[in-house]
């Protein structure tokens, strides 16, 4: 999937918008992890967050798509999904022997899943879900959620990679 870290058009439909903005955070969360040493992509930098790492939040991230466009609103299993597991906590953030190339490209894959599913949809649906509340929300609630949480990490990956070797910038 290749998303642009350009900002979606100043006049556009609502979709465009929605999908556009989110796209952009996406891809920033790649651009943050471009060049990073392999020595730092599983290495804490918060010390009462150790599972914090940037390889940790990326697969948290493709967890979270997951979790709202396939399980939430699709209906689908949760079985797979470590978000649903009640011991370890933070079992999505558990990647020890996996390399962030694999991690990212995992995310992309899910990212391009959830697009394929919101261009399938209407806005106003809602899902399906019948054991979670969170369900009920329509889809341009949970893109909106999904925007909202993708952007609150990328600034999480601006922070430890300044953090890990100084690298820091918007876009």
């Amino acid at each position: 999937m290749t998303m642009s870290r350009e900002r979606p058009p100043f006049v556009a439909d609502e979709r465009t918008l929605l999908v556009g903005w989110l796209d952009q955070q996406r891809a920033l969360v790649r651009w943050k992890c471009e060049g990073l040493a392999a020595a730092d992509e599983q290495r804490s930098v918060l010390p009462t967050s150790p599972l914090m790492t940037v390889a940790g939040l990326v697969s948290h991230m493709r967890w979270t798509e997951h979790c709202w466009f396939n399980v939430l609103f699709l209906g689908e299993s949760h079985a797979d999904n470590p978000q649903f597991q009640e011991e370890p906590d933070d079992a999505d953030m558990l990647v020890a022997g996996i390399s962030l190339a694999q991690l990212l490209a995992d995310y992309e894959t899910q990212c391009a899943q959830s697009n394929e599913i919101v261009a399938t949809h209407s806005l106003d649906d809602t899902g399906k879900h019948p054991d979670f509340t969170a369900s009920q929300a329509t889809l341009r609630w949970m893109l909106l959620h999904m925007l909202e949480e993708t952007a609150r990490h990328v600034g999480h990956l601006d922070t430890m990679r300044e953090l890990l070797d100084g690298n820091k910038g918007y876009y």
